[in-house]
């Protein structure tokens, strides 16, 4: 059923989107689902449907930490996706990022994607949450259904159902998520390309310190006049909710296309120069901590004003074969102090 719910996905969008794929006059490979058409479909879920999802709770531990990957370009082999996952898992991380081009636009790879997805959501919310199975144990087919467990939060005693819960996994939008009307099989997923979140490092009566992650939809190296709108609106960041005791104290910014040039000084080309000044200054009201990028398949780090930014390199197995740092995690103290390593990556094809 769920492939068949792929492939209708895949067909209507192809008829959509027919002999669409071009190239931009950036030199960045896109389709025609526009970028403010994206943001519009965004923004109508980010406002509507997100407000529950927005929030996560930081552990009352010394630090939490965070794991950001890149391309991975996911086609018939999910082994390091699959590594990305399994070793935030093992560490405990609070939350994943992923920066774009998380797979090939075809049907089966999104339909592998997705399996990938709620298999380690199951993992996480067994490793997070009491399960407890309602169904008959004499039954195989009860036994393998999602639908007869639930997960208990050990501190609130609430049940949740398996899609009740949400994966801390969160991606960008990539140009090549976006090729061959992909913008279709993506959204399936994922919903929007334009969103925020914040995690919760402490509350006191009136009062929340929060870190904020800011998810920007760069798949076309252009923002558009759409998203460059709701920016200057500030309905990414909590200081709109100023009057509710908000208080921003780490803000981290997430984008596919960079506005550097790899191993150069220069800006990139991508970025039509008065979006790439547009965002300097954006980076500088927000006071970003960090802003991740990824596209180029290069490592490059650099600093500009109070902003490091780091630009990845691709875990994809096609682009690099051998094993490699290819996985950033972010350290954030209690205190506020903030380090980053690289992460290895040791699957290799077989």
């Amino acid at each position: 059923m769920k492939k068949l719910r792929y492939t209708l996905i895949a067909a209507m969008a192809t008829l959509l989107f027919i002999s669409c794929d071009k190239v931009s006059p950036t030199g960045i490979l896109i389709a025609e689902t526009a970028v403010e058409d994206r943001i519009k479909m965004s923004y109508e879920y980010f406002y509507r449907y997100m407000d529950d999802e927005r929030e996560i709770y930081a552990p009352d531990q010394d630090e939490y930490t965070f794991l950001v990957g890149a391309d991975s370009h996911l086609t018939n082999d999910d082994g390091r996706l699959r590594e990305m996952m399994q070793n935030s898992l093992d560490y405990d991380d609070l939350l994943m990022t992923h920066l774009g081009d998380i797979a090939d636009t075809k049907a089966e790879y999104y339909l592998r994607l997705e399996d990938l997805l709620t298999e380690y959501k199951k993992k996480w919310a067994r490793k997070h949450y009491k399960t407890v199975f309602v169904g008959d144990e004499d039954d195989p087919s009860q036994v393998i259904s999602d639908d007869f467990y639930f997960y208990i939060d050990t501190v609130t005693n609430t049940p949740y159902a398996l899609g009740d819960l949400k994966y801390p996994f969160y991606p960008v939008v990539g140009n090549h998520d976006i090729t061959h009307s992909g913008w279709a099989l993506w959204a399936n997923i994922f919903h929007t390309s334009f969103y925020s979140i914040y995690v919760i490092v402490s509350e006191e009566q009136d009062k929340r310190i929060v870190d904020n992650f800011i998810f920007l939809d760069t798949a076309n190296a252009t923002l558009g006049r759409e998203q460059v709108s709701l920016i200057e609106q500030d309905v990414l960041t909590p200081d709109e909710q100023a009057e509710i005791g908000l208080q921003v104290r780490h803000t981290f910014v997430f984008s596919h296309t960079s506005i550097f040039h790899v191993s150069s000084t220069e800006l990139t080309s991508s970025f039509a120069r008065e979006e790439t000044y547009f965002l300097l200054n954006q980076f500088k009201k927000w006071n970003v901590n960090i802003a991740f990028f990824g596209h180029v398949h290069e490592w490059d780090e650099r600093k500009n004003g109070n902003t490091q930014f780091l630009t990845l390199e691709t875990m994809c197995e096609k682009n690099n074969p051998g094993p490699g740092d290819y996985l950033v995690r972010v350290h954030v103290k209690k205190d506020g102090t903030l380090s980053w390593e690289r992460v290895h990556m040791n699957y290799t094809k077989p």
